[in-house]
């Protein structure tokens, strides 16, 4: 799925400055680990990142580094003076190693979703259908995927395209696969996927700008999902997430599409501020794997809700509420539509906030939506 970031004058990354999937990744992993765990954990790779040196040049004759040439030459026809061109003068980035390993403190969703619920953000969004309504039409022709979704996760994302981050993308990932142990791997496999995007869609790799984690452009998405789902929908051949707001807007649908969007279906329904049977609290527990029937809801919660799309079976999200009031959750019914926004980004607050937004700025709700 996807990772991103603008970048800002404050020396600390500001919830509001942050890449929201990656932002969220880490809000959810942290209840996961027990506090001494994460702590140890964290000390322990700081301790290693105080080891290295901010502009320190990457040392490509390492065995590492060599396996990599052969596979890019052998596998992906990378020529050596292709790769000398693409990798001379890499050094770490000691602040991406930072960020990576900033521990956040895990919001509840009344302190999440205000970060992306703004006015401003909620009227840009009111502005962008407006602006792109001829081609959201043939996105939603296209694609079948609700066109204020589609601009919600683009506001989200990158502010509608305005923030997109400021970290060199390649020195980015060098950094992550040589002195991230824990990602190295993955961040190797991201490396890859980089330099052949690259190539296949005619852009420098050594002048993308984006998130401390390697995502990029207006949808934010790392190398491999841009490759798995990037389209061109401008009329050319290039996938260009970064200048083309057709290309943009049509990746978010056709990611969304590819798992199992159905067009103006329910998105979630409000259940309650309790659950009523243990076979909701269970699936709650289980996070969004958690499944149970649309019937199963209906009866136990006494609430009148639609079908589900192909019978499919639902989630159960808790969202927490300001203290204060009479209640300290609402729980809702999340729909396929809610579970493939969660594909995009592992994370039920995510999903909500994309929902609540897309709400807000003109999203066509099917009758008993809320």
């Amino acid at each position: 799925m996807n990772m991103r970031t603008p970048s800002g004058h404050c020396q600390l990354p500001c919830p509001c400055r942050l890449p929201a999937s990656l932002l969220l990744v880490c809000l959810l992993l942290l209840p996961l680990f027990p506090a001494g765990q994460v702590t140890d954990a964290a000390a322990a790779r700081k301790k290693a990142a105080d080891l290295v040196t901010d502009g320190q040049p990457i040392d490509l004759h390492q065995a590492k580094y060599q396996r990599l040439f052969r596979e890019l030459e052998k596998k992906h026809h990378f020529s050596p003076e292709e790769l000398q061109a693409i990798f001379s003068g890499l050094t770490i980035s000691r602040r991406v190693l930072e960020l990576m390993d900033r521990q956040w403190e895990a919001r509840p969703y009344y302190k999440y979703a205000p970060l992306f619920l703004t006015r401003q953000n909620i009227e840009k969004g009111r502005e962008k259908l407006r602006q792109y309504r001829q081609l959201l039409d043939r996105i939603e022709q296209r694609f079948g995927v609700d066109r204020a979704v589609v601009v919600a996760i683009w506001g989200i994302e990158t502010r509608y395209g305005t923030h997109q981050g400021g970290f060199n993308v390649l020195q980015t990932l060098n950094t992550l696969f040589d002195a991230y142990p824990r990602r190295s791997k993955f961040f190797r496999t991201q490396l890859i996927h980089f330099l052949v995007l690259c190539r296949e869609n005619k852009v420098d790799p050594r002048k993308i700008e984006g998130s401390y984690a390697g995502a990029f452009g207006q949808t934010q998405f790392i190398p491999s999902s841009f490759r798995a789902y990037a389209v061109s929908f401008d009329g050319d051949s290039r996938r260009d997430v970064w200048n083309s707001v057709p290309d943009v807007l049509a990746s978010i649908a056709n990611y969304l599409k590819r798992f199992g969007w159905t067009l103006n279906a329910p998105i979630y329904v409000d259940i309650g501020h309790e659950l009523k049977d243990r076979r909701l609290l269970a699936a709650r527990l289980k996070g969004r794997k958690g499944r149970v029937p649309a019937d199963l809801v209906r009866r136990v919660q006494g609430v009148d809700i639609p079908p589900s799309p192909g019978n499919r079976p639902l989630s159960i999200v808790a969202l927490e509420l300001a203290p204060g009031g009479r209640y300290a959750m609402r729980y809702v019914a999340a729909y396929p539509n809610f579970q493939a926004i969660t594909e995009w980004n592992h994370s039920n607050r995510y999903a909500m906030a994309v929902s609540e937004l897309a709400e807000a700025i003109g999203a066509a709700a099917p009758p008993g939506k809320r």
